[in-house]
């Protein structure tokens, strides 16, 4: 049996940078603490955890120490009160999902009115959407759009973890909404290589395991993709999940994982995997 891991599977950019500022203010010591769990990957959670990183639902008891804030950012009252107590502010946000709130609040300052792309409940968004201080729609689908009002201006953002596709819908259905549109493609594109890598894959093995948290948007898009060429896919956390009844008849396994999901974890899929035959990664 063989194993074929995806070239980009694991940390993206943004995540890998998150985590590592997490670290670094968690060597420092002090009162550290996280608006919200700082990747989608309960287990670097748990391990910052063990290093004295709280995690936080709000501010609202917090006087004093350090704040980390997450790598799907905030929203825009939470940073306002962090520095109003006068917290000490590491900001891990992602550089692409940065770039979505600050076009949100240009859109908005510009008189547009915004439509974000993306899951109404998914932290990335809400925060991305209190940027905006005038009317804001947050939409999953063409078919959501289509159920918009009638607009002057609009101006349209993705969820970074967004298809090309799902925003190009959007896209089609504003355009009958409103006079002017503005489109920010805030996709990013480490997201989209990695699912065209994941589709490509899927068509080629016999079974493919994707790796991530299951509260992990771009793994369960993964996941998703995968299962449209592959039947045979399954999502997992860690490596205990793995059942050993997946791989019989299976010649080529591949995998890939989520852009939260750290390295050594992939390293222990794959040997649990070696486990059940002898096998090769290529």
């Amino acid at each position: 049996m063989e194993i074929i891991l995806a070239k980009r599977a694991g940390f993206c950019f943004g995540v890998k940078r998150a985590t590592q500022m997490a670290f670094e203010a968690a060597e420092k010591g002090g009162e550290t603490y996280s608006l919200g769990p700082i990747i989608h990957s309960p287990q670097v959670v748990n391990r910052l955890e063990e290093m004295g990183v709280t995690v936080l639902k709000s501010l609202d008891d917090l006087a004093s120490g350090t704040i980390i804030i997450r790598s799907h950012g905030v929203t825009f009252e939470e940073l306002e009160e962090a520095v109003r107590k006068q917290l000490e502010v590491v900001d891990a946000t992602c550089p692409f999902v940065k770039k979505a709130q600050e076009n949100v609040q240009s859109l908005s300052a510009a008189g547009y009115d915004v439509v974000v792309v993306g899951d109404a409940d998914h932290p990335e968004v809400q925060g991305i959407v209190s940027f905006a201080k005038g009317k804001v729609y947050v939409v999953g689908s063409g078919d959501e759009a289509a159920r918009l009002p009638k607009m002057k201006k609009v101006g349209i953002v993705a969820q970074t973890t967004q298809s090309f596709e799902n925003l190009k819908l959007v896209v089609l259905e504003c355009l009958l909404k409103g006079g002017e549109i503005r489109v920010f493609n805030t996709i990013c594109d480490a997201t989209s290589v990695r699912q065209q890598e994941a589709m490509t894959l899927a068509r080629e093995v016999d079974c493919m395991i994707v790796i991530g948290g299951y509260n992990s948007a771009n793994t369960k898009r993964l996941a998703e993709v995968c299962a449209e060429f592959q039947p045979r896919t399954h999502h997992i956390e860690t490596a205990h999940e793995i059942d050993p009844a997946w791989f019989e008849g299976v010649n080529r396994v591949g995998v890939t994982a989520g852009a939260s999901t750290p390295k050594w974890l992939i390293d222990e899929v794959i040997e649990r995997v070696r486990d059940f035959d002898c096998t090769k990664t290529t």
